[in-house]
């Protein structure tokens, strides 16, 4: 199987300039995060890792059986390691805390790099309407797992991004 592609070496680029979005996916597309207990310690552990400094938020949700992020990469790390701490933080906790068995996660993850503005409020907006085009709630806000949701403090917009 080829390695797929990624345009992330923090030291080839500006650290400014590394916004991604991602999308990972369950284990065989389960429903996991269907459950409130898994939903909610999937978020924390990505609000721990921003406060970390591994990252910058932006937007994101969860859904039953995927996950879309919005993020801005530090220059220490690469967008697969970011991924990593996510994923395997999520899976330890998961098993340590709540006792889950079993494989979370699909292999792998596809990024998008985000250059521009148009592209920024695109996949934010794409973020945003999931649940609702899933049918999963009526307005975006109405999604508990989400930023839209508007509980949660979320890193400003990087300047570069700003229509």
């Amino acid at each position: 199987m080829a390695i797929p592609l990624r345009h992330s070496d923090p030291t080839s680029m500006q650290a400014e300039l590394r916004t991604f979005f991602v999308t990972t996916s369950t284990w065989q597309s389960r429903y996991l995060f269907q459950s409130d207990q898994l939903a909610r310690l999937l978020m924390d552990v990505l609000l721990h890792y921003r406060d970390e400094g591994k990252y910058r938020l932006h937007d994101f949700v969860v859904m039953p059986n995927h996950l879309h992020l919005l993020f801005k990469l530090t220059q220490q790390i690469s967008v697969e390691k970011a991924v990593q701490f996510i994923k395997g933080g999520f899976s330890y906790r998961a098993k340590r805390e709540l006792g889950f068995a079993g494989e979370v996660w699909h292999r792998g993850f596809s990024e998008f790099r985000i250059f521009g503005a148009e592209s920024y409020l695109s996949r934010k907006q794409y973020i945003h309407q999931n649940p609702v085009k899933e049918r999963l709630v009526t307005t975006a806000e109405g999604w508990e797992y989400s930023s839209a949701h508007h509980r949660f403090m979320l890193d400003p917009i990087p300047e570069y991004l700003r229509a």
